[in-house]
């Protein structure tokens, strides 16, 4: 099971702050929750080529959403099927219209739509009227109820679109999220000064020693956060991720993009339910823009961004239990291993932010939740270091089958089985690459342990970040050049040297990226 950029914050196992989710939280409580999952390369595509291939980006070759993927790459699925298993996947997929190793698939296009969407298949395209979870989940369960072969293991991938931007609820879900109101995050008016005073003195010398040019950035402000374009209040588009009409917007006389309106796939009964319920919100709108400042802005921004974001995904937890109901009726749960997982995370606010791409915890984590009966004990919490790169030798071993040599990741199973002293990583690897294009987030590549993250920024710029995540969690404070830290950034800067060389990622491949990028 996985959803698209759903945030570990959206996750009441997580955290019950903003929303329940009482059927995800069961694979919880009835498995393993891991608190410091992490994926490779925080974007949909490329995440989805490491989930299925066990390789990073680089070695893949889906190194963002602009790219192809290479078909001549060797998938789990594919082994699965050639060992026996029947395969099926519903829902997004994000690239290719005929994934190798299915013997059934029906994909969303693209991104695809939230209402009435259409679908990819083996035999042709076909559009399904409705809410696309919901139609994800007919699909599902029609399979494992009339088209799987009993006599045969399976491998079901189960994937929704929701909570993609722009983020269109069901009808049942934004009667009712509209009318909720939910905490503001700590870090909602960050300014992204990352850097304390005390901690600009000079040390050139030291600093520049193999590590190239090291400058700390003016005043402290971090150039990539700063210049990302992705702030609730200066980039979140009031017409398409708020809501607005085009004609609202207008009226009151605000100059932004228009990407279309979001509903316009909706038929005329569903257009008809929508605008019960958001025409009020546009009128209450124009009443109060004259009088609203930029806080008062961002804060209503940020609380209609809740109300669509989190609507989707009760959609999506609610769906989730009808596939869990599912198994147990049909005496499948003691057999099955249940995952729960999304492509990345998602900033709700953090840093005024929304979107993914940073290797900071919001969108560099993501939520990772499992359960195999008589396998997993009930209700175990595991903080270790894992990432998406290791699920497709998870799946591989679960079933007896052996992981291609190429494959990067490491299986799950000894920290599924309790077995953690089997477990013996202790940094794990993220390199990021779109960039220029949408959101205008800086490449940079880094590691992360239990106690320390390193984050390197180049292409068009030169620095560092260094972030101690027990004392600091939030990420706001760089303390690459602070003195009180010099040996950390010592060990740090070497281990993310001998990480790259373990994974076959280096300078030259970045080079050669970014001259394929730019003669694109």
């Amino acid at each position: 099971m996985m959803s698209d950029d759903h945030a570990y914050q959206a996750i009441s196992a997580y955290n019950d702050e903003l929303i329940t989710t009482p059927n995800i939280d069961r694979i919880a409580d009835e498995g393993i929750l891991f608190t410091n999952a992490s994926v490779t390369n925080s974007i949909c595509a490329p995440s989805r080529a490491v989930i299925l291939t066990g390789k990073h980006s680089h070695l893949n070759g889906k190194i963002d959403n602009l790219s192809d993927f290479d078909t001549t790459n060797v998938t789990f699925p594919q082994l699965l099927q050639e060992a026996g298993y029947q395969t099926a996947m519903f829902g997004k997929l994000h690239f290719g219209n005929n994934p190798k190793g299915f013997d059934k698939f029906m994909i969303l296009p693209g991104q695809g739509d939230y209402y009435n969407p259409k679908f990819i298949t083996q035999k042709g395209d076909t559009v399904i009227n409705g809410y696309v979870t919901d139609i994800i989940t007919d699909l599902t369960l029609n399979w494992l109820e009339k088209e799987r072969d009993k006599g045969k293991p399976f491998l079901l991938m189960y994937l929704h679109k929701a909570p993609h931007r722009a983020w269109l609820p069901a009808e049942r879900h934004y009667k009712e999220f509209t009318k909720k109101t939910f905490p503001l995050p700590e870090t909602l008016f960050d300014d992204y000064v990352r850097i304390h005073p005390k901690d600009l003195k000079p040390e050139s010398a030291e600093l520049r020693s193999g590590h190239g040019n090291l400058t700390p950035p003016k005043n402290g402000i971090s150039t990539a956060a700063k210049s990302a374009e992705m702030n609730i209040l200066t980039h979140m588009i009031l017409t398409n991720d708020n809501k607005l009409k085009d004609s609202v917007v207008k009226k009151l006389g605000i100059e932004e993009r228009y990407l279309g309106d979001p509903t316009r796939g909706m038929n005329e009964q569903q257009k008809a339910a929508w605008d019960a319920v958001y025409n009020p919100i546009n009128e209450e709108f124009t009443e109060k823009y004259p009088g609203m400042d930029s806080k008062d802005l961002m804060e209503w921004k940020y609380q209609r961004y809740m109300q669509d974001y989190l609507g989707t995904i009760a959609a999506v937890d609610e769906n989730v239990g009808r596939v869990l109901n599912y198994l147990d009726e049909n005496d499948l749960t003691e057999n099955t291993i249940v995952v729960y997982t999304s492509d990345q995370g998602f900033y709700l606010g953090e840093h005024g932010w929304f979107d993914k791409r940073f290797m900071y915890d919001e969108s560099f984590k993501t939520p990772l939740l499992i359960r195999w009966p008589n396998q997993i004990k009930e209700g175990i919490t595991e903080e270790e270091m894992v990432q998406n790169l290791d699920f497709a030798q998870t799946f591989l071993e679960a079933a007896g089958v052996k992981a291609p040599d190429e494959m990067q990741g490491k299986s799950l199973i000894p920290l599924l089985k309790g077995e953690n002293k089997a477990w013996d990583r202790e940094a794990v690897y993220y390199h990021y690459y779109e960039y220029p294009a949408e959101h205008a987030v800086k490449r940079h590549y880094g590691i992360a342990t239990k106690d320390y993250k390193l984050i390197h920024f180049y292409y068009d710029i030169d620095e560092w970040e260094l972030y101690d995540r027990k004392n600091d969690p939030r990420e706001m404070h760089n303390v690459f050049y602070d003195p009180d830290y010099a040996e950390v950034r010592q060990e740090m800067v070497q281990k993310l040297k001998e990480v790259r060389e373990k994974y076959k990622d280096s300078e030259e491949l970045d080079k050669q990226f970014i001259k394929v990028y730019e003669e694109k």
